[in-house]
């Protein structure tokens, strides 16, 4: 059974997304990204030069089988994300981008206002704009409304590794939105992982949660099976709650 991730008019395989900061070196990035299986990998623009000669990030990645997916990370206003955007554009990357205006250096919290406003200009010029934004229905229905390829609405705060704090809000957003789904940030462990695709969200970003791990290889690859599993018992379709015990074993027909 074929079961592919279409995002920007191409389809993967891996419903797994991936960071490439805080690594120690470009060859523990590329094993990570290796381990996880992850096809779509995401990179800052503003911290990393992709267009800088000699030892650049995209000379460690197998370009025949990435995709790369330039961030907005680091911008607070929409000018400036749009104007990030436009320059990894410039760069050759494509039009692909994950749209971050953050609202709040404490807490990274996107700005609604902001997202919403860049997001209008990016989807005009051509740019196939995957956002980061608040797990709240109403406005990733704005967003979807605005032409957006997709909306990921954050699990937990940035880098805080304390996994899906609402799956009700998640819900609603799956159960509203005709464009995919991608939880983005707050993910700590494989089973966060695997919760959120259980509710059916069609894939899962990440960075810290395998960057920050005591062995980032092993990581990716618990967080590769956690998607997978997650999946296929979202797929497979888990039996209902009951407050009472159900026997395994059927009592009709018993001999007394």
């Amino acid at each position: 059974m074929s079961d592919e991730f279409a995002i920007g008019g191409k389809s993967y395989r891996s419903r797994l997304i991936v960071g490439t900061g805080k690594y120690k070196d470009f060859a523990e990035t590329r094993r990570a990204i290796d381990a996880s299986g992850a096809e779509i990998v995401t990179v800052a623009v503003r911290r990393v030069n992709i267009t800088e000669k000699g030892d650049n990030l995209l000379e460690h990645l197998d370009m025949k089988r990435t995709t790369i997916l330039p961030n907005t990370a680091g911008c607070y206003t929409a000018a400036e994300a749009i104007r990030t955007a436009r320059l990894a554009r410039e760069a050759g990357v494509g039009n692909l981008v994950k749209l971050e205006v953050i609202g709040d250096q404490k807490t990274l919290f996107p700005d609604v206002e902001a997202t919403l406003e860049a997001a209008k200009v990016l989807v005009k010029e051509g740019f196939v704009v995957l956002p980061y934004v608040t797990d709240d229905p109403i406005t990733c229905k704005k967003l979807e409304e605005t032409g957006c390829a997709a909306v990921m609405p954050l699990a937990a705060p940035i880098g805080s590794g304390l996994g899906i704090r609402n799956p009700y809000n998640i819900r609603i957003i799956l159960e509203q939105s005709r464009i995919p789904v991608i939880v983005d940030a707050g993910v700590g462990t494989a089973s966060d992982a695997a919760v959120a695709m259980e509710l059916g969200c069609d894939a899962v970003l990440m960075n810290t949660a395998i960057a920050g791990a005591k062995d980032p290889i092993l990581m990716a690859e618990a967080m590769r099976q956690g998607v997978e599993a997650g999946r296929k018992a979202f797929l497979a379709g888990r039996i209902a709650r009951k407050l009472y015990a159900t026997a395994s074993s059927p009592i009709e027909g018993l001999i007394e």
